[in-house]
């Protein structure tokens, strides 16, 4: 069986414009997994690896407003809102099985993922260097600043973390250095759902996806919850 990338253009409701690939299988009517960006990842270069992340499942990368060759300007807000608006257009093709959305953040992305599968349905959740809550994450880094007053977007996944009752993954590295694992295992503790949690040895903030169980990880877990 084949693979098709796509391109995606998507006009938000303010009118700017996103955009992104789809990657999917070229017969039936797979799940699909919408991932979400750290800072700075231009996401469409991920496409091509999606067979061996996700399996035989579809697999959506749309840029963040400013990313890549999208429009806008990035925030917390309009990120989300954007995220709403991607779901709710994959959720209505018809070469989609949308009682079987997935939701994939990374870094940054994972504080959009959670507050997505706040506002929608989905069946799983996979969180890779995830936080509660992202003015921790920059008091940590930064606490010479009062970052308080400086943090205009600060991800609070904590305050959502009890009501979602979905099963989570959460993959952190051991020697991640930007996002510590406290951080991570924190979000795991709040969350209602089930939860699995896998430690990479070793690897840290960005190279965490090149442990060779990382992706091993990400496939069998979605093998359990979209079947």
């Amino acid at each position: 069986m084949g693979w098709r990338i796509e391109d995606v253009a998507l006009r938000m409701r303010d009118g700017t414009q996103l955009a992104g690939v789809l990657a999917r299988p070229e017969e039936g009517k797979p799940p699909l997994v919408i991932y979400f960006g750290g800072n700075a990842e231009e996401v469409t270069s991920y496409a091509a690896e999606a067979p061996q992340t996700y399996g035989k499942r579809a697999a959506l990368f749309v840029n963040y407003r400013g990313y890549g060759a999208s429009g806008g300007k990035p925030g917390e807000a309009a990120l989300v809102s954007d995220a709403a608006e991607t779901y709710d257009w994959a959720a209505r093709r018809t070469d989609i099985d949308a009682s079987r959305i997935a939701l994939h953040g990374r870094s940054l992305g994972t504080g959009v993922a959670v507050q997505l599968a706040a506002q929608r349905p989905a069946k799983c959740v996979v969180l890779t260097s995830p936080f509660a809550s992202a003015l921790d994450v920059a008091r940590e880094i930064y606490p010479w600043l009062p970052v308080a007053w400086l943090l205009r977007h600060p991800f609070d996944s904590g305050v959502h973390a009890p009501g979602l009752q979905v099963p989570v993954l959460i993959l952190s590295g051991s020697a991640d250095t930007l996002i510590r694992p406290h951080h991570s295992e924190k979000l795991a503790r709040l969350w209602a759902g089930p939860v699995e949690r896998v430690s990479l040895e070793g690897f840290g903030h960005n190279d965490i996806d090149m442990h060779p169980g990382y992706a091993k990880a990400i496939a069998a877990f979605l093998d359990r919850c979209l079947g």
